[in-house]
């Protein structure tokens, strides 16, 4: 049967695009494997991505380089924790294989507690062993939200003879670049340079001393279409690291020695500081202003965000959740079709600002529903009951209760012989007098044409012969019956991590909305998430914000 999204613009479109399947290329490059033992690192590379950092022992000192869009890029999301903390198990949970992650509080690490991989957190204990056995350490970075780190898991982590060669010839460590965004740049700024491009799961090989001599992103377990699986790569490099030990200490140390010197010298202080000239910002803006995609908005392959046009289209397409409120992470399409159906915290506060900057622009009231639009999402699904802010839900669910395989976007995509019976008793009259089902106008609305455009209120009452607001109101009312629906189904997991930096994004998008749109509620809800971060992320002491806090089980607030 055909497989639709009722969140999204291909609702009836016989062309809709399969959002199941996985992408045969993946922007990031996770879905693609460059292995790269090179020591030779790009020039046109390194500008745009060190920002620096620098080896001293075992330890990993960044600098101080952080912005604003550093924490959007730079920090992911967890998922809601599977147990209680203070580690062990219990009595009921019996599996064949526990290692050392499960005593972590990081939901990323705890799922990964039952691999037959005898993973160590990042730490002096896997440091210790590895110099002590002389043997390389397997890296493996990631967060609890992210699809080809579920993917990686499942076909490589959970192999009993993928794991056999990770225990006997190397030391496993398991990072959520959540917790540790210090390690992840710092091993991420390398494999940027080696490849010229990044992703999760990311995966390095390093010395015991912590030099990475080898790295890439997603690998399959075994070799596909001439290029090699884990498996192989795992046995290449211990054959290496057996034969070629010295040659591959001394290319770590070029390496690093490059990327050193290479941030040193990018990070020199300048006599006009950090303030860009005036010749170089009217620069951008041409440059922006040619690359600008005039039907779609967006820039060409990289859709993103631009001005009134593009925020129209944002809220029209599948990027946006139509059913349940707010916005999924990114399009892979131009048109705004199939999203990454994952969920992130500091994209809802950043829409949320923009919707309403839009709004006061253009005086367009649909961009003030949709700035409602996303802070119901927020306020509804994301929040902690004591005023915090969680950081996202996950992109894959299972199908089904009786299912046991996740799958991208299960949560979000309808059969549309589902829609119509739901929406069968649901109709109205037209000017004509003949009755009109909510499915027709439904599907009417949200893209029966090729690019999956959803129609205005204006165009839907013409085709229907009914009144606007009529229609209005019925595609509320239809919206409100597929959410109850939806709302049966095994929901995505939650990662009720409360990240300080997110949780003030979210408080400016609520203090924003609240000026624009005049709406007292939330300003009430900016003030208490500010009383929240005060009382759970503020050292008084110190002076400091803490990094985050966590929603324990029974709902407590707990700290690291």
């Amino acid at each position: 049967m055909r497989t639709l999204m009722a969140t999204m613009a291909t609702l009836g479109n016989p062309r809709a695009i399969p959002i199941l399947s996985p992408p045969r290329s993946y922007s990031r490059k996770t879905g693609q494997t460059t292995l790269m033992f090179s020591s030779t690192i790009s020039p046109r590379i390194l500008p745009r991505i060190f920002s620096g950092f620098a080896f001293n022992g075992n330890r990993i000192n960044t600098r101080k380089f952080i912005t604003p869009w550093y924490f959007v890029q730079q920090y992911s999301l967890l998922f809601r924790r599977t147990m209680a903390s203070g580690g062990g198990e219990s009595n009921g949970d019996k599996h064949k294989h526990t290692n050392r992650l499960v005593n972590s509080m990081s939901p990323y690490l705890l799922q990964h507690k039952h691999n037959p991989v005898d993973w160590y957190p990042w730490g002096d204990e896997a440091f210790k062993k590895a110099k002590q056995e002389n043997k390389p350490i397997f890296l493996s970075v990631g967060y609890s939200t992210c699809h080809w780190c579920h993917v990686m898991e499942r076909e490589s982590f959970e192999s009993e003879e993928i794991a056999q060669i990770l225990n006997d010839k190397f030391v496993s460590v398991k990072v959520d670049r959540e917790e540790r965004p210090d390690v992840d740049k710092v091993y991420m700024t390398y494999i940027q340079a080696m490849t010229g491009g990044g992703g999760w799961p990311m995966s390095v090989w390093l010395t015991p001393d912590l030099k990475p001599f080898v790295g890439a992103t997603y690998f399959p377990p075994e070799d596909q279409a001439g290029r090699p699986g884990f498996r192989t790569i795992l046995n290449h490099i211990s054959k290496q690291w057996e034969e070629n030990r010295d040659k591959l200490m001394q290319q770590a140390n070029v390496i690093i020695k490059a990327i050193q010197q290479h941030t040193g010298e990018m990070h020199e202080p300048s006599e006009t500081g950090d303030m860009p000239s005036a010749e170089c910002i009217s620069k951008l803006f041409n440059d922006m202003k040619t690359s600008f995609d005039e039907e779609y908005g967006g820039y060409g392959k990289e859709a993103s965000n631009m001005v009134l046009k593009t925020l129209e289209f944002m809220e029209k397409g599948g990027i946006h959740d139509h059913v349940g409120q707010g916005f999924h992470r990114y399009s892979t399409d131009r048109f705004w079709h199939v999203p990454h159906f994952e969920k992130m915290l500091y994209d809802q506060a950043q829409l949320a600002v923009l919707y309403a900057d839009g709004y006061q622009a253009s005086k367009k009231e649909n961009l003030a529903e949709t700035t409602r639009d996303i802070l119901l999402y927020v306020m509804r699904d994301l929040s902690h009951k004591l005023g915090g802010f969680y950081s996202a839900e996950d992109a894959d669910s299972l199908p089904n209760k009786t299912d046991s395989h996740k799958k991208e976007g299960a949560f979000c995509v309808w059969e549309e012989q589902e829609i119509k019976k739901l929406l069968q008793d649901e109709r109205v009259t037209n000017k004509s007098g003949d009755s009109v089902s909510a499915s027709y106008l439904f599907v009417k609305h949200y893209g029966v044409e090729s690019e999956g455009n959803v129609k205005p209120h204006q165009e839907t009452a013409r085709a229907a012969g009914v009144d606007e607001s009529t229609v209005a109101e019925q595609l509320a009312r239809a919206r409100e019956i597929l959410f109850e629906e939806r709302q049966k189904r095994p929901p995505p997991h939650l990662d009720t991590k409360m990240i300080t930096a997110w949780n003030g994004l979210m408080i400016s998008g609520l203090a924003r909305a609240a000026q624009v749109l005049g709406e007292e509620i939330y300003e009430k809800r900016a003030r208490k998430a500010a009383e929240f971060v005060k009382k759970y992320l503020f050292d008084a002491k110190s002076g400091h914000l803490l990094r985050s806090c966590y929603r324990g089980d029974d709902g407590e607030v707990m700290q690291m």
